[in-house]
């Protein structure tokens, strides 16, 4: 038997009820944990999702850490979440020179593409969300971060 979409009404329901987890911070990222990803256009920053720091909450949200190095070597580390269902993205700390967190939690917000932040949005709908869907477990994104994209990316959202 196939499962009955579910109705305007049940998804804001659920919306409605939807609860953020508390989450603990992972250890500063090491160099050889990097794994790479590219953006829609030329940038002259490179990226990176630190791999230990890759995990899958149960309120579907999908947390990593991001490393942006400029091109004079400059670093910013920050760690992030993505709601894959509603498309928006949230900062949760960024690393100090010390290799501490300094908590920074920003508002939940709309991930878009064309914005200076697009490394969101291009981790949220071609990494860790595909179809809008969050994926299954932190070896999925890493096996998604080594193939260039998620096999699913690009298609219709299943909502």
């Amino acid at each position: 038997m196939l499962a009955q979409p579910k109705s305007d009404w049940e998804r804001q329901e659920e919306d409605r009820n939807w609860r953020e987890l508390e989450i603990a911070l992972p250890a500063a990222p090491k160099p050889a944990d990097r794994l790479p990803f590219e953006l829609d256009s030329p940038n002259e920053f490179r990226f990176y999702v630190d791999r230990p720091s890759i995990a899958v909450g149960a309120d579907g949200v999908v947390r990593y850490t991001l490393v942006a190095v400029s091109p004079n070597g400059a670093e910013t580390v920050a760690h992030q979440g993505v709601r894959c269902k509603s498309a928006e993205v949230k900062t949760y700390a960024l690393l100090r020179a010390d290799g501490s967190w300094a908590r920074r939690e920003s508002a939940w917000q709309h991930a878009r593409k064309g914005t200076v932040r697009r490394w969101s949005e291009v981790l949220r709908a071609e990494y860790f969300c595909p179809q809008g869907v969050p994926i299954a477990n932190a070896a999925e994104g890493v096996d998604a971060l080594r193939r260039g994209g998620h096999p699913n990316k690009g298609h219709i959202s299943r909502d």
